[in-house]
Order: structure tokens, then sequence, then C-alpha cells
């Protein structure tokens, strides 16, 4: 059986990127986390404004999404190796992709004509917004995870995944605040100022702008072809990614992979309830776009720059100061209340999170993934960076809140409902858990 070890490699000049492939990188990248961003985002807002759903329904969302996530990347990312083909994966997944978000905008009416009685629609909502979430999860997971980013991982080396994962890190962010910008002329406001939106058209709109994106791209896109995988048959190439065999030819990639599980892991712990929270009449109530936009394009601004950096300084020394920003922005969202405070928080605790988890982690998870495993270790990323963190993470936020019994610095007593602004501190203490894998990686490094 080939070893599928990381070759001894030496830096060298940058290699470029051909215009259209930037291009293809940019709209693939730019779609996909308007996408995601509705997922992460707006349906934990959808499931709480249209059902009443509460924290364990949105924990229970979020990970049964990351389950499907994690199944179909395993899955069509082995699938894909095999073949030796990602374009085909890519488009007709994004079509489909952007049908199943079309479908949201259905689930309200549909719960309503099924049921008569109004706490019967709302539970069947509720049932239906996950079912529904896992459905656009498959296609999303199919297009994005799997093939999208084995076709990136095929098209950058190490000389220009930093520079790469430095713009596609500021994707996210860029993503989030279109959405909420866009959601601005959607939104409604209510009585003792209660936030909702107008989500049919929202999920209409994003659903169609994910459909368009696939098209341009089955235009423009050049298929990278890349070579078979040792195994035959998808299953074994999958069993093998987790195998003891293949850590030990690529040790330094599972201790990376490890590390950035902790890190996500300490992400979710907040982040299913962090607009809900943001929202709150008592913190940012109506206004909180207008306290995210500008925190959001200085975090975005400061993490394409920071992807230069990454290249010539390497994964050890770059990902040191993004830890340490978002431990300092989850303190101060824990501590501080005000507007000053917040905006402070969340433009420290974004450029952390974005700098180290989808800028640092990420390049050096591609700089170490072998060439004819790029689709199968897409799959092996989502179980270490999406499974694990969403099946843990959010039910920790879950608990906090509901133990504490109050949001912090309010004294609003509540029955768990409400996220509690500790679910910040908890994500902080969490994140402290890097800090052995980074050992672990350093060490590694001087040993070669």
């Amino acid at each position: 059986m080939r070893r599928w070890g990381r070759p001894s490699v030496t830096r060298r000049a940058e290699t470029p990127i051909s215009p259209t492939a930037w291009l293809v990188i940019l709209l693939l990248a730019f779609v996909g986390q308007v996408a995601w961003a509705v997922e992460n985002n707006f349906l934990n807002l959808f499931i709480q404004d249209a059902f009443g759903a509460s924290l364990a329904d949105v924990a229970l969302m979020v990970s049964t999404s990351a389950l499907t996530a994690t199944l179909t990347t395993l899955a069509v990312g082995a699938w894909s190796d095999h073949v030796g083909r990602r374009k085909p994966f890519v488009v007709v997944g994004a079509l489909l992709w952007g049908v199943s978000i079309i479908g949201f905008a259905l689930i309200q009416g549909l719960s309503d004509a099924v049921s008569s009685d109004v706490t019967a629609a709302a539970r069947l909502g509720v049932t239906l917004t996950i079912v529904f979430d896992c459905i656009m999860t498959f296609f999303g997971s199919l297009s994005n995870d799997a093939s999208f980013n084995a076709w990136v991982t095929d098209t950058t080396d190490e000389t220009n995944r930093g520079r790469v994962e430095g713009v596609n890190s500021a994707m996210p962010l860029i993503a989030m605040l279109s959405v909420f910008g866009g959601a601005m002329a959607l939104m409604h406001v209510g009585a003792g100022g209660a936030v909702t939106y107008d989500y049919p058209t929202l999920f209409v709109v994003v659903g169609v702008s994910v459909m368009v994106a696939a098209l341009v791209s089955a235009a423009l896109m050049d298929d990278s072809h890349p070579s078979g995988a040792a195994e035959k048959g998808w299953l074994a190439s999958v069993a093998h990614g987790f195998s003891p065999s293949a850590m030990r030819a690529n040790p330094r990639l599972y201790l990376v992979l490890l590390g950035y599980c902790a890190f996500s892991t300490a992400l979710q712990v907040f982040m299913p309830y962090y607009v809900l929270y943001l929202r709150l009449p008592y913190v940012l109530g109506e206004g909180y776009v207008f306290v995210m936009a500008p925190g959001i394009v200085i975090a975005a601004a400061f993490t394409i720059f920071y992807g230069r950096h990454l290249d010539s300084v390497g994964f050890e020394r770059a990902v040191r100061l993004p830890l340490a920003l978002f431990g300092v922005g989850c303190v101060l969202l824990t501590l501080l209340t005000d507007i000053v405070g917040v905006f402070a928080g969340s433009v420290l605790m974004l450029c952390g999170y974005l700098l180290s988890a989808v800028a640092c982690f990420a390049a050096e998870v591609r700089n170490n993934t072998p060439s004819d495993r790029a689709g199968l270790l897409q799959g092996v990323r989502i179980f270490m960076v999406v499974l694990v963190p969403m099946l843990v993470g959010p039910w920790i936020g879950s608990a906090v809140s509901s133990s504490s019994g109050a949001i912090a610095g309010f004294g609003v007593v509540g029955d768990g409902f409400t996220p509690s602004s500790l679910v910040f501190l908890a994500s902080a203490l969490v994140s402290l858990a890097v800090a052995p894998t980074l050992v672990a990686v350093r060490r590694h490094g001087r040993e070669k």
C-alpha cells in the first residue's frame, strides 16, 4: 500500500493563480459562505421566531446538520478522489443546494396547513426545519465542503495557500455582512423592540444566488482532475483516513486537525447563540446590525492581509496572535454589555476566529494534505472541525445558559431559553485546550 505522507518541500517563489481561477474561488467562496451564514445565523432565528423553538432545539439542529455534513463530505470527497473529478460535484451540488434553501420558504405554510392546532403546528415546524436543514446541508456539503474545498487544494500549493486562505477566511465575515445588510430591508421591529425578518423572501433570494453561482462556475471552472486514491473502492479509502497507519504517516496533519478540533469546539459553544444574544433588547436590540457591520469590515480587512504573513512566518508563529485575540474578545463579551464593549469584544473575537480557524489552521491542513487524498481529507477535516465541535459545543453553551438563570450583568431571571453572556467565557476556557496540540506540532516540526 502506498504511503501518503507529506513530502519535504522547500520554500520557493509564489506560484501564480490564473484570473479565472481567482474568480471561481471568490465567487464560490462568497456565495457558499452566504448560504452557510443563513444556516448558521438565520435558521436559528427562524426556528425561534416562527415556532418558538428552545435552545435545545437549536442545539439539536446544529448537531444533526453537523452529522449530515460529515457523512456527506466523507462519502463524496472519497468518491471524487476515485473518479478524478471535482467540477460535476461542485456544479450539480450547488444547483440542488439553491433549490433546498428555497424550500425553507414553504415550511411555515406547510406546518400550518397540516395542523390546525397552534402547538402541534409549532412542533411540526421545528421538526420540518431540522429535516430541511439536513437536506440543505447534504447538498451544500456535497458541493462546498467535499468538492470545492478539494478543488482549491488541488489548484493551490504551499507558496500561495496562505494568500488564498487569507482571502477565503474573510469570506464568512463579508458574507455575514452582506446577509445582515440585505436582511435589514426585510427587518420587522415589534413591540418592545423585538426584531424579526421576512424569512421566506430571504431564503428565496439566497437560494437563487447559489443557483446562479453554480451556472457561472459551470462555464468558468477548470476541473482539477486529481489522481485516484490507492485503495480500491471509496469505503476502503474512507476507512484509511481514520486508520493508525494514516496517522503515523502524517502525524503533523492529524496534530493540526486535533488543535483545529479544539478551537472549533470552543467556537461552537457560543456561535449558534451569538446573534440571538446580540439582538436582545437589553444588549443591542434592533441596532445590533449597525454594531456588527463595522466590526465585520475591520475583521475581514485584517484577515485578508494576515494571510500573506502566514506564508512568510509559518503556522506555529502565525497562529499565536489570533488565539490570543479570540480569548480576549470572548472575555470582553462576557464582562461588557455596552455598545463600545460589545463592539470591541466582537472585533477581537471575529479577528481571532477567522485568523485562527479559517486562515492558519485551514492553510496548514492543506499544506499537509497528500495530493491523492484531497477529497478524502475534506471528510476527515469535517469530522474533526464540524461534527465533533457541533456535537459538543452547542450543548455546552445551552447548559451554561440554562444553569445560569440570568443574563450576566443584567440580573434578568429566565428559564434558560435566553442565551447568557457566560457562553463567551465558557468558549474562552475551552479554547485553552488548543495549547497542548500546538506544543506537539512544534515538537514534531523540530523532529523533522
